[in-house]
C-alpha cells in the first residue's frame, strides 16, 4: 500500500512539473525534473522499508550537498534556549482550562 500510495504522488508530481515547465531550461528541464521525483520517491521507498520501484540515478549530483543528514533549517527549528517548559511557573499557572475569556 505504502509503495502504491508514493507512485501515486510521483505520478501527479510528474504531471505538474511537466505542466509547470513546459520550456527546456539550461541544466535543468521537465525531465531531469521527472527523473529526480523518481530518484526522491526511491529514497523514500527505501527508507520506509520498501524496495526500489523506479532505479533512476539522481540527475541533479548537486541536491546531494542539500539534503544532507543533520543539516537543520533555521527557521524551521525550535529554539530551546529562550525558555523551558514550567521553569518559573507556579502549579496554578499550569493548569489548562476552557473557561478563559477572549
Amino acid at each position: 500500500r505504502v509503495a502504491e500510495i508514493i507512485t501515486n504522488a510521483v505520478e501527479i508530481e510528474k504531471e505538474f512539473v511537466t505542466d509547470s515547465l513546459p520550456v527546456e531550461l539550461i541544466g535543468m528541464n521537465s525531465k531531469l525534473m521527472c527523473e529526480y521525483i523518481e530518484f526522491c520517491a526511491d529514497r523514500l521507498l527505501v527508507a520506509l522499508g520498501c524496495p526500489k520501484h523506479y532505479n533512476t540515478g539522481n540527475p541533479f549530483e548537486w541536491m546531494e550537498m542539500i539534503s544532507l543528514q543533520g543539516k537543520t533549517n533555521f527557521f524551521e527549528k525550535r529554539v530551546g534556549e529562550y525558555a523551558k517548559s514550567g521553569v518559573g511557573v507556579s502549579q496554578e499557572e499550569q493548569v489548562f482550562s476552557l473557561d478563559a475569556d477572549f
